[in-house]
């Protein structure tokens, strides 16, 4: 007896439904899809229990007749493409023929759809592997299919769907992609009865305001760049206006909504000399290219591409986007909030900057964080010095001394603070500088790192706990990984249906923003999961908390607060750098000074 068999349909159907289908929202994605295809001009989403219970998408396109509604449900039948030739000119969204057959041996649907010459609408239902003959049903121009109990049938893939929030979540991010990716089109979604989004054909920066928010829109500058056979349009942040997490970033190609590492990277480049390492832009791209230059079927939910001369493809995103960003403040942007500008000027050895009173600085060692580069008129230095004479002279006295050569202490004693950024501090051999911010950020580090080898870090609990609105995926990481998050130190709980409360969080970063700190902690867990968190993401996430617990910048210290620094730097390892690989300190040399002010020339 032959041990290799052909498989039933239903169960080849079952296993595409898992590549294709893997949650609500992937299904959600496919029929609309489907809907932009076939031509509509106006589509509604009904959802309950998350989509789990029902999607329900309705649309006014071309239909589907009466004699093709048995090939509908069909695995491989599509009215999109017919030849290779076909395939490699796609314009369709849809072109596999999968997603509706998988989408019927996973659920309960039903499918009614009227053309615009029929006398009324047909309906086939399925269940499983049950297709019902066509039946005369109600609806105008166009088609409605509902998937009610997504899963019924594979309970085994059921129970790894999350909350209903989570993967309403999900759905809802899908709707957004779809309704950036087509302004002129009319979306409506509601989920258990409740309307949540509704936008009717408009301009793409109006689309973009209604779908992402007025945040994005103040701080968008608009693009529009071609080349050949390739263009870009759409909108990116300005620099001033980049976000802590990687949310709003929808890249299209030929209207799909697609990831891709060469496009990724080329953003990132553009970006490169002008945004914070931490912070990320925020934009919608939408890239038209030639049908026979990109490959659109890599990938089974049709999320990735591969272009056929990436390099050229990476070089036209790069200075498109950096011809943008090089425009002056406030030249191309969709809102009306301007950038601050950073103006930076340089003179010729024989010219000097422009007229201003000289910086008020302390004149004796130990006076405290006296600030470096406020404004003084010269006439206050005479009264400074005669008031401050006697004081500075009992804060030299209470200093310690320098250490001998061999010092114990090779980043010496503070001085001062400059700039609200730098600490200044002397050794036996010269001039110590400090930046306060990365030092304490490898500090932090470090000691987060420590403490979580023991397991998990110690949790303080919140005097005061702290209540905040958050977006539906942030309520849902929380809910979903509470176990993960308190061994974080963190004690997150959901306060309603868009919003949290943090009651407790790591005890080393009891001082630091908690909603901040909360916020990016989650876009982590969420984005790799709580299983790459612990594991190969575990010092990135790590790091993200220490940068939350560092010392900020133009925080005032006291001259004892920037030694305890100095001490924790040279107790702690690889504090020479920050967690980025950026130096935490440098160094001049009595001899380097004097060579600066010429001394014994």
């Amino acid at each position: 007896m032959s041990a290799i068999r052909v498989l039933p349909e239903l169960l080849i159907n079952q296993i595409a439904a898992g590549e294709v289908i893997e949650r609500p929202a992937s299904a959600l994605k496919e029929l609309l899809e489907n809907s932009l295809d076939a031509g509509a001009r106006a589509i509604s989403v009904e959802l309950a229990a998350g989509g789990v219970k029902l999607v329900s998408v309705t649309d006014d396109g071309s239909g589907i007749t009466r004699d093709d509604l048995k090939f509908a449900l069909a695995r491989h039948a599509t009215s999109k493409i017919t030849s290779l030739d076909d395939l490699e000119h796609v314009g369709s969204l849809g072109f596999r023929g999968e997603a509706l057959a998988s989408i019927a041996s996973v659920s309960r649907l039903e499918l009614t759809s009227r053309t615009t010459d029929d006398r009324h609408a047909w309906r086939v239902a399925s269940e499983g592997p049950v297709l019902s003959p066509p039946e005369p049903a109600t609806l105008p121009r166009g088609t409605r299919i509902d998937v009610r109990e997504l899963y019924f049938n594979t309970p085994a893939r059921r129970k790894f769907l999350k909350s209903e929030q989570t993967e309403f979540a999900h759905c809802e991010e899908a709707f957004r992609r779809i309704a950036l990716s087509r302004p002129d089109v009319a979306f409506s979604l509601t989920h258990n009865g409740r309307s949540r989004l509704q936008v009717k054909p408009q301009p793409l920066s109006a689309r973009v305001a209604a779908v992402l928010g007025d945040d994005f829109e103040a701080g968008a500058l608009e693009i529009e760049e071609s080349g050949g056979q390739i263009s870009i349009r759409g909108a990116i942040s300005s620099p001033a206006h980049a976000k802590g997490t990687r949310d709003a970033q929808y890249f299209f190609v030929n209207g799909r909504c697609v990831r891709d590492k060469v496009v990724a990277h080329a953003i990132r480049q553009a970006y490169a000399d002008v945004l914070h390492h931490d912070r990320h832009p925020a934009f919608v791209l939408f890239i038209d290219i030639d049908p026979q230059l990109v490959d659109v079927n890599v990938h089974p939910a049709k999320a990735e591409v591969r272009f056929r001369d990436s390099r050229a493809v990476h070089q036209f995103i790069f200075h498109a986007l950096h011809k943008t960003l090089s425009r002056p403040a406030g030249d191309g942007a969709i809102g009306l909030s301007p950038a601050p500008i950073m103006i930076h000027a340089s003179y010729p050895s024989s010219a000097q900057p422009p007229s201003m009173p000289p910086p008020l600085m302390p004149q004796y060692r130990g006076q405290g964080a006296m600030g470096l580069g406020i404004a003084q008129p010269v006439g206050a230095y005479a009264t400074m010095f005669a008031s401050q004479t006697s004081a500075s002279a009992t804060a030299v006295e209470a200093r310690p001394p320098l250490p001998p050569t061999g010092e114990e202490h090779p980043l010496g004693f503070a001085l001062a603070q400059l700039a609200g950024i730098y600490i200044l501090a002397e050794n036996s051999r010269g001039l110590i500088i400090i930046d306060m911010h990365a030092a304490h950020e490898r500090i932090m580090y470090e000691k987060l790192k420590n403490a979580l080898d023991g397991q998990a870090l110690p949790m303080q609990p919140l005097l005061v706990p702290v209540h905040f609105n958050a977006e539906a995926l942030d309520v849902a990481t929380a809910e979903d990984e509470l176990e993960a998050l308190q061994d974080l130190g963190f004690d997150i709980a959901p306060a309603g249906p868009g919003a949290l409360i943090v009651r407790g969080v790591p005890a080393l970063l009891a001082n630091a923003d908690a909603q901040a700190l909360a916020l990016d902690v989650l876009h982590e867990v969420r984005e790799y999961g709580a299983s790459r968190i612990a594991t190969e993401r575990r010092n990135e996430l790590l790091g993200t908390m220490a940068c939350h617990a560092a010392v900020r910048a133009n925080r005032k210290l006291t001259v004892p607060e920037m030694n305890a620094l100095l001490r924790d730097m040279e107790a702690t390892e690889r504090s020479g750098q920050c967690n980025h690989g950026r130096p935490t300190w440098h160094a001049l040399s009595v001899a380097q000074l004097d060579r600066l002010f010429r001394r014994g020339e």
